[in-house]
């Protein structure tokens, strides 16, 4: 496929919503690209494959230098380009630490009561909600309401009572400097904060088995949003992990694979009794409980070909094309280094005030320790920090 001299190329699909991410940021940056939608123009998954070494990865965008970046986040974007990646000022009242749903929705309200508001997120505005294809359990959408939209809708809101977005930055560092709070941001740029909320989420864990690492991508997933339409008329795809998520993704998956089976350690599910239900009375789905991963197995060319598990004390292959990993969430908190005290999953503990062991540090959402990990109550969480930095800062 011949692409224009010196255009920036970008291989992906209209159902991938990490593809959707990136057409926004080159479009919110205004710069020009060439979109390869691979399902309308199936030749571009040879390159695709060729620049991933034989590996199905989208977004790949091939700069006109002929290098490539392979799944970027907007901040390897946004580094690549050279893009300016700076706050305005170098003083706010608030610095929220994660644009999701719980960072934005802190920031709306702490913005209604005029107080100056940051928010730092390290790549795209929307956190997980932004990846969703839908959402079915959020108040006020009967019908439910995709995910990318109601990102789009808590950013424009922000947008609207001036709250500062700051998106492919990371957050490096917090400190207590002269009774004010000092934040470092991965581009160097120092940032004072009178009061700072930690809002970073969580992401998917992996399971760390044999042949993981090297087939992601290739066959073992994290995302059936993202990447379940490579399965389309696929004989036979397996999910790892049998909780709601476990289950949920499962019935998704049933959309394009012909058999999907779930691979549960526990004797007993932890989902929900509806969802196991509408799994059990499900024609392509089969449950496999007491189930032990063991590996995942590659073909000659590197794909997935299968995987070992152990039940009943025997061992057994279970050809499948896909895998799907959903095992928990692990806390976006490796970047604290020891800042804050964590509970034991590297959720970080708060009191009932959603205070850190940090004065002036919050916690708010997925990452804070006790949290339902469901989208209504970060949102609610978000609203009640909020609260909690109004009354403090009327106090001083």
């Amino acid at each position: 496929m011949k692409m224009p001299d010196g255009a920036i190329v970008l291989y992906g699909a209209e159902w991938c919503p990490d593809c959707r991410r990136s057409k926004v940021f080159l479009a919110d940056q205004r710069i020009a690209y060439t979109y390869v939608d691979l399902e309308k123009q199936p030749d571009g998954v040879d390159a695709v494959l060729a620049y991933n070494d034989g590996k199905q990865i989208i977004p790949t965008i091939v700069f006109p230098d002929g290098t490539h970046l392979a799944e970027p986040s907007n901040e390897d974007l946004a580094e690549k380009l050279g893009l300016a990646r700076s706050a305005v000022e170098n003083t706010y009242d608030v610095v929220i630490v994660g644009g999701g749903p719980t960072g934005l929705t802190t920031a709306i309200y702490t913005a209604r009561e005029d107080l100056t508001t940051l928010v730092v997120e390290r790549s795209g505005l929307g956190g997980q909600a932004g990846i969703t294809e839908r959402l079915d359990n959020y108040p006020g959408f009967p019908e439910g309401v995709g995910g990318g939209e109601l990102a789009s809708r808590f950013v424009e809101q922000a947008q609207r009572y001036g709250v500062e977005l700051l998106a492919a930055v990371s957050v490096s560092s917090v400190s207590q400097e002269g009774g004010k709070l000092q934040v470092g941001l991965s581009t160097g740029q120092s940032i004072t904060a009178g009061a700072v909320v930690i809002a970073t989420g969580s992401r998917y864990r992996r399971t760390d088995a044999p042949g993981e690492a090297d087939l992601i991508g290739a066959g073992v997933h994290f995302c059936a949003t993202c990447d379940g339409p490579f399965y389309k008329d696929a004989e036979h795809v397996a999910v790892i992990g049998g909780g709601n998520s476990g289950l949920e993704e499962g019935l998704f998956l049933t959309k394009f694979a012909r058999k999907v089976t779930v691979i549960e350690r526990g004797k007993n599910s932890k989902a929900s009794k509806i969802l196991q239900r509408k799994v059990a009375d499900h024609p392509q789905m089969q449950v496999m409980n007491d189930t032990e991963l063991l590996s995942f197995l590659a073909s000659e060319d590197g794909h997935l070909r299968g995987v070992l598990v152990r039940s009943a004390g025997q061992e057994r292959q279970i050809d499948v094309s896909g895998a799907f990993v959903f095992i928990g969430l692990d806390p976006n908190t490796g970047w604290l280094d020891g800042l804050l005290e964590l509970d034991d999953k590297g959720f970080i503990l708060t009191n009932r005030m959603m205070e850190t062991s940090m004065p002036g540090v919050y916690a708010a959402g997925d990452v804070r320790a006790g949290s339902t990990k469901q989208l209504a109550s970060a949102v609610g969480e978000g609203a009640s920090v909020a609260m909690q930095i109004r009354m403090a800062d009327s106090l001083n």
